[in-house]
């Protein structure tokens, strides 16, 4: 047995405490120290306080006072000691806490994922993507075929239609222009049918009837 496990008592068989315990014992002794830091900080500030009252009164009393500020300061520098090796204990003992952690994290995490592959095969998972892609391009074909029009007007030849298309726009034009026509027409007057009469014609038959009337006057 080592002299740590004499001294602690400890023994083979004895289970080892967890990170985090020894963790929580760290922090506990250093929380101790530490009161005990402050403790003889006190002490050392009383003992010089002694020295000084007492430093032209009472050699002996002050002489004592330094003697046991002495002590107090190398136990203090002690203290310092042991705090900074139990500090950089409980660092690396919380770093490998951490890096516990992480490791069971990952370690779970590979597990599920294991355990989400297990029925699966990659030949398969191949497989089923070209069945998928396969399905697809059917898919595409049906659609096509779908939004192709089959057996409706594939023998009709652009060009007559479109030889039809202006002669019912050249039918509808004349259309147009004959109502035209005839609306004008109706708004025009009659032509008169019978004889027009002549104005000179009319004027020398009345002169005519004149000189027949003084010749008979004249006889």
């Amino acid at each position: 047995m080592s002299l740590l496990g004499k001294l602690f008592g400890g023994g083979k068989n004895e289970k080892a405490p967890t990170t985090g315990e020894a963790i929580q014992k760290l922090r506990d002794t250093e929380e101790m120290l530490i009161k005990k830091q402050d403790f003889l900080e006190k002490k050392i500030q009383q003992e010089i306080s002694i020295a000084r009252q007492n430093g032209t009164k009472n050699k002996r009393v002050a002489l004592q006072a330094l003697k046991r500020k002495k002590r107090y300061d190398k136990q203090l520098q002690q203290i310092d000691g042991t705090l900074s090796t139990i500090e950089m204990q409980r660092e690396a003992l919380e770093s490998a806490n951490t890096n516990t952690n992480v490791l069971q994290t990952m370690n779970d995490a590979a597990k599920a994922l294991k355990a989400a592959h297990k029925h699966m095969n990659v030949d398969e998972v191949h497989d089923m993507m070209d069945d998928i892609a396969e399905q697809q391009d059917v898919a595409r074909e049906i659609s096509d075929a779908i939004s192709n029009p089959v057996g409706f007007g594939e023998d009709v030849d652009e060009d007559d239609l479109l030889a039809e298309l202006e002669e019912l726009e050249q039918e509808e034009l004349d259309e147009k222009l004959l109502n035209t026509g005839e609306s004008v027409s109706s708004e025009l007057p009659d032509v008169p049918t019978g004889n027009l009469a002549r104005p000179e014609r009319r004027k020398k038959e009345e002169d005519d009837d004149d000189m027949a009337e003084l010749a008979a006057w004249a006889s």
